[in-house]
């Protein structure tokens, strides 16, 4: 399976329902005690991309990507716009949004991340899927420039630096990113008819491992 970078259809992708999944296994004793494990490392999300479609312009635009994409055959971008920055939705993106890593001298290139906290506990995500234009980095709280200072891999969610960071230097960044995934269905089916009458069709899509 190939990755296309090329993003949904933001409109579309707009006010669709969907978000994380975690997958865990549950043994119950015969004590009625518990044991718990999860199989993943990571949250996978999934969402539903007919909730977006207002038209039959727009289910047009849905079928051409659809197409484009040879179904469940490649991968594709998603923005959720229910989390796609490295800060609270309300803020703007800034280059101490967050940690991505400390320097030692010598690594000169950091994969983004995003760490979610609730108390004394915490989970980091891999951002895989920056969106260009969008990253902004920060070396022990000074700026970085894109270009001068540093370059990005919008395909791998990498920031590599002209010069690596110095031993104990906490390099930071902001962005806005995208989730890879791609269709989770074989077919689209939809009925003008219906359609006009508010029948919207399930339009399912799952994130993918790369």
């Amino acid at each position: 399976m190939a990755f296309h970078e090329v993003r949904f259809p933001a409109n579309l992708s707009f006010g669709s329902v969907g978000g994380p999944e975690r997958r865990t296994e549950i043994v119950t004793l015969t004590n009625g005690f518990e044991e718990r494990n999860s199989p993943w490392a990571h949250s996978r999300r999934s969402y539903d991309a007919g909730v977006g479609l207002r038209s039959l312009d727009d289910v047009e635009r849905l079928i051409a990507f659809f197409e484009a994409r040879g179904g469940q055959l490649h991968g594709f971008r998603w923005k959720d716009w229910a989390d796609y920055k490295s800060c609270l939705a309300s803020q703007e993106v800034g280059f101490e949004d967050q940690v991505i890593g400390t320097g030692d001298g010598q690594t000169r290139t950091f994969a983004l991340a995003k760490t979610y906290r609730s108390g004394e506990f915490s989970y980091v995500r891999p951002i895989l899927k920056p969106v260009a234009g969008t990253v902004v980095t920060g070396i022990q709280g000074h700026h970085q420039s894109e270009g001068d200072a540093f370059t990005l891999d919008t395909a791998r969610g990498e920031v590599t630096f002209a010069v690596a960071p110095g031993a104990g230097a906490v390099v930071t960044a902001g962005f806005e990113f995208d989730v890879p995934v791609r269709f989770d269905t074989h077919r689209i089916q939809v009925s003008v008819q219906s359609f006009r009458a508010g029948d919207l069709p399930q339009v399912p899509v799952v994130e993918v491992r790369i």
